[in-house]
């Protein structure tokens, strides 16, 4: 794992360098903070010449007498190094750890869009949600607040207790005592914060996915009034992820207790050793002071390397959960020296293609057929007969288990993913806007497009009067998925973008079912336009839709019962008998 995040931090390896420098220079200057109170001691209230090394540093202080000013002087100038050392590393690990985070989502989301339709059917939207919003963050407090305090604290123990035991041995020996205890307390704790962690984070996860089924479904909560059902649902769910919290924040304290305990034992120790040492004239009474000041500088990287470890799986664990995310590989793959395709003629054929999902194994089963370019292709078929199934094998959101789907006489597994999908112009049931101006809304397949362009594409799909009757036009922000627009407002808009797009096959998915007649009508009228010199795919169930279909297909729980090829005419008087 901990080699894993470095390479995923691989992009600012520089600053964290930077960083593990600005935390060693604190070793030095930790190194210097005992030398005024011992100057104090032993020069000042003692009768002992300044050391050497401190004359050299300040000649121009006296040597005897009032050396108090040689120890202010001391402490102000370690003080004022320590402050800019500081105000450096802080700077530099906020900067570094934002960008760490940044990066990390970035990725994360970009791999999580070309996970396959399947994953998220399988999974949901929450889960991953929660995963690059809440747990990505670790990565920045595994490497700037974890191993850069480990390190520093690993050769800042190394150091102290080099000087501790050049002063007295014995006392160095007796503080180090009591490493094998905090070893012994680290390990058992961060197995039980790593397993607690894990769950308190699903549970997170499942009570956030509460809040965002309420939200979406608002209208329908309101609806059958089930607020108080909802609010209990979600008050269940985080009463447990609390209670794990507690449970997890209790045994971390009872750590942390036991963690002071060992060290206030061991700096006993060497106190008492070293109040016989200063009696029995092996130490001076501000050796004795410098050497407890060292040893407590000990003990404290020692605190550091204890509390971090349980610490880092807290962290780990969410990473963890990002990281298995970031393991699901693409269903959907592109071939290598996969085909570009440029502009296709929308000449499809199925050969005997079969499609089952892994949960509900229902799909599709021994396809054929052959639909030749510009023409308009009607699906049909009760609910989980295949229809949506059908249209996501045609753009590729899927894969077959078995069979082939040729475009222009070629299986679509060989082009590019990119290219194949812009060859489609999509229309749903429910349209999707995003929460942006109209303008771009109509843009979102083809962002270059001009004004002009953006302008004539709406007046194609019947849109440009009710948007320039908006309060700020093609300006006017239409919230979110849409909620400051009508049914058949959105719709249009959904048209208006299919026009700009300009693909050369069309995929339309009951587009009116959800306007009423006049809407329908307009909308149809500008559907015809979009349809033609088009392959077009329509699921539909009225009428009035199916007559201007070239051909039809009946789907029967994922079975090709029947294929209708009638002119436009013809079919409009028998498509009651076929569906």
């Amino acid at each position: 794992m901990l080699s894993r995040v470095l390479l995923e931090s691989r992009s600012c390896w520089r600053h964290l360098l930077g960083i593990a420098g600005l935390s060693l220079l604190s070793l030095p200057l930790a190194l210097l903070y005992p030398l005024p109170l011992k100057v104090v001691v032993d020069s000042v209230l003692g009768k002992q010449p300044l050391p050497h090394y401190l004359v050299l540093a300040l000649p121009w202080l006296p040597q005897r007498g009032n050396s108090v000013e040689a120890a202010i002087t001391l402490l102000l100038g370690i003080a004022l190094l320590v402050g800019l050392q500081g105000l450096a590393a802080w700077w530099l690990q906020t900067y570094t750890g934002e960008k760490l985070v940044w990066d990390f989502r970035a990725r994360l989301l970009n791999h999580v869009q070309r996970l396959p339709l399947v994953f998220h059917d399988r999974y949901g939207a929450t889960d991953s949600v929660y995963r690059i919003q809440h747990d990505t963050p670790a990565i920045q407090y595994v490497t700037i607040q974890g191993l850069v305090p480990l390190t520093s604290a690993l050769f800042t123990l190394i150091a102290m207790i080099v000087v501790t035991a050049r002063m007295d041995l014995l006392l160095a020996i007796v503080a180090l005592l009591i490493t094998p205890v905090l070893f012994v307390l680290s390990l058992g704790c961060s197995r039980i914060v790593r397993q607690r962690s894990q769950t308190i984070k699903d549970l997170d996860s499942s009570a956030m996915s509460v809040i965002q089924e309420v939200i979406g479904t608002i209208r329908v909560i309101k609806a059958f009034g089930q607020e108080s059902r909802e609010h209990a649902r979600f008050v269940r769910r985080s009463a447990k992820r609390m209670s794990q919290q507690v449970r997890l924040s209790i045994q971390q304290a009872v750590f942390n207790v036991l963690i002071g305990l060992t060290i206030a034992l061991g700096t006993a120790g060497a106190l008492f050793i070293g109040v016989h040492h200063v009696r029995a004239g092996m130490l001076t009474v501000g050796s004795l002071l410098m050497i407890m000041a060292y040893i407590a500088q000990v003990y404290q990287p020692l605190q550091t390397l204890a509390t971090k470890m349980t610490d880092l799986q807290v962290w780990l664990a969410s990473l963890e959960r990002v990281f298995l995310l970031l393991d699901q590989e693409p269903e959907i793959e592109e071939r290598d020296g996969a085909r570009r395709l440029r502009a296709a003629r929308g000449d499809f054929e199925f050969r005997s293609v079969s499609f089952s999902y892994d949960v509900s194994g229902k799909g599709l089963e021994n396809l054929s057929f052959h639909i030749p370019e510009g023409c308009r292709v009607g699906i049909v078929g009760t609910t989980g007969a295949g229809k949506t199934t059908l249209l996501n094998l045609i753009m590729r959101f899927y894969d077959p288990t078995a069979g082939e789907v040729l475009l222009d006489g070629r299986d679509v597994r060989e082009y590019r993913i990119a290219d194949l999908r812009r060859q489609f112009a999509v229309v749903l049931q429910e349209p999707v806007l995003f929460a942006s101006s109209i303008a771009e809304n109509i843009a979102y397949g083809k962002p270059d497009a001009s004004d002009e362009e953006i302008i004539e594409a709406a007046k194609a799909a019947a849109s440009h009067d009710f948007i320039l009757n908006l309060p700020d036009g093609y300006e006017t922000q239409v919230g979110e998925r849409g909620s400051r627009l009508s049914g058949g407002e959105r719709q249009r808009i959904s048209l208006a973008r299919a026009f700009l797009r300009n693909s050369p096959i069309l995929i339309l998915d009951e587009p009116t079912s959800s306007v009423d007649v006049p809407t329908e009508t307009a909308i149809m009228e500008a559907t015809e336009r979009l349809m033609y010199g088009r392959t077009t795919f329509m699921i539909a169930h009225r009428l009035r839709t199916l007559k201007r279909c070239d051909m039809v297909l009946v789907l029967e729980h994922g079975r090709l019962r029947e294929v209708k090829r009638r002119a436009p005419s013809a079919w409009s008087q028998t498509a009651g008998t076929s569906a």
